[in-house]
């Protein structure tokens, strides 16, 4: 597999990524910021690819203990030497989110982050390109991710994921009698914008009343007026310095 090398935060963190397969955009980051995570707690990430959530995660909090299921070994063997790469420990498994015994069977986590295909399969043409393909068009539904993710969590333990603002009611759904304390959070590429992403966060065995927060914005105005990044000034510290996201409106 050929591949480039990629800066993020700012450059402190350089990874491999496939030149040709899926590529990481701001997501994973912006997933990494959202954990909740405290120095010393496991973390699993359910379709980790390359690592890039989970290499973020660690950036911010380096005493985090990262475990990884990625069904693709080629991104997983990346992950593991991106992990190596940045001096930090990731333990990584190659497993189907559904297959049973799910990974890491025997395991509870402190916290668990995805970022599942943003597409149903019927909804999206899939790509030739095995990786582009399960980056992009689900192979598997998403209540599998979820179904994995509330059977791997500690009590009071926290999953958070990303995904397209259509898919928050199969979310919700999924969640129904396993997951509680749920604060979503809009993000929408500019003001003036519909969300097209949400942020979502839940506990296991919480109680604590549904959050739907105020609508961020990605960006700055209502329109691209500069050759030149424009991110807002939280996202910005975000993307380039490792900061952590807040969840309030």
């Amino acid at each position: 597999m050929e591949t480039t090398q990629d800066g993020f935060l700012g450059g402190r963190l350089t990874l491999a990524q496939p030149k040709d397969g899926y590529r990481a955009g701001i997501d994973p980051v912006l997933l990494a910021a959202a954990c909740p995570a405290k120095q010393g707690e496991d973390v699993l990430e359910l379709g980790c690819g390359v690592g890039v959530a989970s290499l973020c995660l660690a950036a911010r909090l380096p005493g985090v203990r990262l475990h990884g299921v990625e069904i693709l070994p080629d991104y997983a063997q990346l992950a593991r030497a991106n992990a190596a790469q940045n001096k930090v420990e990731f333990e990584v498994q190659v497993s189907c989110v559904s297959a049973r015994p799910t990974a890491f069977y025997d395991r509870e986590f402190h916290q668990i982050i995805m970022n599942p295909p943003y597409f149903e399969a019927h909804a999206s043409s899939i790509p030739a390109d095995a990786g582009r393909a399960s980056g992009r068009a689900e192979q598997v539904a998403l209540y599998h991710w979820i179904d994995l993710a509330a059977k791997r969590l500690r009590p009071k333990g926290y999953l958070t994921l990303i995904q397209r603002v259509e898919r928050l009611p199969d979310i919700l759904l999924g969640f129904q009698g396993r997951l509680g304390s749920i604060s979503v959070q809009p993000l929408a590429p500019r003001d003036g914008r519909a969300p097209h992403l949400v942020l979502v966060r839940a506990r296991k065995s919480g109680r604590a009343a549904f959050q739907l927060l105020g609508t961020k914005s990605l960006h700055l105005g209502l329109a691209h007026a500069q050759d030149r990044p424009d991110y807002a000034p939280e996202i910005s510290a975000i993307l380039r310095d490792g900061a952590e996201f807040f969840w309030h409106s």
